[in-house]
């Protein structure tokens, strides 16, 4: 039996821009990612079989555990890239980072379990082999599993790393909200004005001298579905510079506090967080 821990963080955009529609049905983006402190917690135990088993467990009430979960996908993924047909592998999932919130929780446990496993198993995939396993997955896996902050393009699994700032981060999420990404790309793709202010390259050339402008921080994906929910417009209203994550319905602001005090039965608010300058890890 072998038994390994990894810690995969949440991540933010500084920066979204959708661009143009893709023939694969997925958007071309250019984004500034960042990941955060903010971690799920993933324990996997693996034993020889003479079956192919894995199963799933956790402490969310939100997410399944079962074969549509990305996590077990990604498993699968893993073991037929290694040609490996009898397996039992058990994964219990600590979720802290709020589900269908644009904070990546999903794909960075997915991107998880392919290190874990890979880490498990000696390292026999090498990392440009991880790179596309990941790509397979999702848009954001990629980004996940290297963390620290990147340049993001293509459908987001292209990365090229950006030298890391230190920033505080505070988050406000409302708590009957989840968004998935087929919604915000959705609504994007409705939108009469789809033009963007270009803040992707204007916030990359001053992260490339050590500087920083928060008035840079942009979402695509914001305009596309804030309207939609009253809630999202009360949080943009409240905390002035705040800024959705991927397809939200987080907000972040890059503050050690959120300067309004929201009704807790409504919304849910992580204050004092931090960029980290690294993405999945065993620990």
């Amino acid at each position: 039996m072998k038994k390994i821990r990894i810690r995969v963080p949440a991540k933010i955009n500084y920066t979204l821009e959708v661009l143009d529609k893709r023939f694969d049905g997925f958007h071309n983006i250019q984004s500034i990612m960042q990941t955060i402190n903010l971690y799920d917690y993933l324990c996997l135990t693996y034993k020889d079989s003479c079956a192919a088993e894995i199963h799933l467990s956790g402490n969310s009430t939100e997410i399944p555990y079962d074969s549509s979960n990305i996590v077990y996908k990604a498993a699968l993924k893993f073991f037929d890239s290694i040609h490996k047909s009898t397996y039992n592998l058990h994964v219990d999932i600590e979720k802290n980072i709020p589900v269908s919130a644009g904070l990546a929780g999903g794909s960075s446990d997915a991107a998880g379990i392919i290190f874990g496993l890979n880490k498990i198993w000696g390292d026999i995939l090498r990392e440009e082999e991880i790179d596309k396993l990941c790509a397979s997955l999702g848009s954001d896996l990629n980004f996940c599993l290297k963390g620290g902050c990147a340049l993001c393009t293509s459908r987001g699994e292209v990365i090229t790393k950006l030298p890391y700032l230190k920033q505080k981060v505070s988050l406000i999420k409302p708590r009957n909200i989840g968004i998935s990404a087929k919604e915000a790309y959705t609504k994007f793709s409705l939108l009469e004005d789809k033009t963007n202010p270009d803040n992707t390259h204007k916030l990359l050339q001053l992260l490339l001298k050590g500087k920083f402008d928060k008035t840079l921080l942009y979402n695509s994906l914001e305009k596309a579905v804030i309207n939609d929910y009253e809630e999202l417009k009360f949080i943009k209203d409240k905390v002035k510079n705040s800024v959705m994550s991927g397809s939200g319905s987080v907000f972040f602001v890059l503050s050690d506090n959120v300067q309004y005090s929201f009704n807790k039965e409504s919304y849910f608010v992580i204050e004092n967080l931090e960029t980290i300058n690294s993405g999945v890890e065993e620990i």
